[in-house]
């Protein structure tokens, strides 16, 4: 299991279960929303993401159509994604707000199209 939260720490959550994809998105709305050159996210089942702590203080902001994102009230903290034409019901968390040790091995790097021209990554 793994656990994260928010930089203030009012949102807590627990994922019971295996990230299933994990990608570093460099789409302009990662970009804005992230202040920086991509956002990186892992991937798995909504039933899966269990909020522990602060649910009621997550703010959600419809980014597209089909995109709702997630974030603290109080501090700002992205922390989740979930688009309505998803199957299945996933979730993407953002990688950077868990506290428990993760690794991934060869993380691909998507929407490169609008990637920044000042980032070497």
């Amino acid at each position: 299991m793994y656990q994260g939260s928010c930089l203030c720490g009012t949102v807590v959550y627990q994922l019971h279960g295996e990230p299933r994809r994990v990608s570093h998105c460099h789409c302009r709305m990662c970009q804005k929303q992230h202040g920086a050159a991509f956002a990186t996210y892992l991937s798995l089942p909504a039933t899966e993401l269990h909020y522990t702590q602060g649910a009621d203080a997550i703010s959600r902001y419809q980014s597209s159509a089909n995109v709702t994102r997630g974030f603290c009230r109080h501090c700002g903290s992205t922390l989740e994604w979930r688009a309505s034409t998803e199957p299945n019901g996933y979730v993407a968390l953002t990688v950077a707000t868990l506290d428990t040790p993760i690794h991934f091995a060869d993380i691909p790097h998507i929407c490169t199209e609008s990637k920044s021209s000042w980032c070497p990554c």
